[in-house]
């Protein structure tokens, strides 16, 4: 299954793996909501709550696709947080791993804190 996230700058697509997680994001879609940044990463509140899954973890590639269970959000890492060690992706808490970004992660760069954005079926 493709997602598409929308925002003011663009859209960017992501493809996700069968877990219950993605399917309860699926189940929920559409999806409207407010971007927050955290470092190089962007991350909203989605309406759908889940369990930490056995795959969580708290680093990760850039444009991992990830859902942060304490929050209900989609988490998008481009780059380094506030919590990184070096050059990796390290989110502030283990996360539910969703699937990936297609193409360059670093365009999640063009969503600003404040911005709407929408997530779809693709």
């Amino acid at each position: 299954m493709r997602i598409c996230i929308g925002f003011p700058r663009g859209k960017i697509f992501a493809r996700l793996q069968d877990t219950p997680t993605a399917q309860a994001l699926i189940a929920a879609l559409p999806i409207d909501s407010t971007a927050s940044t955290w470092g190089e990463e962007v991350y909203f509140a989605t309406p759908v709550s889940a369990e930490l899954e056995t795959t969580a973890r708290e680093v990760v590639d850039p444009g991992t696709l990830c859902f942060w269970v304490q929050g209900n959000s989609l988490a998008l890492p481009y780059g380094r947080t506030p919590a990184s060690r070096e050059d990796e992706c390290r989110l502030v808490t283990s996360v539910n791993i969703l699937g990936e970004v297609e193409g360059d992660p670093r365009e999640l760069e063009k969503i600003r804190d404040g911005d709407e954005v929408q997530v779809t079926a693709a």
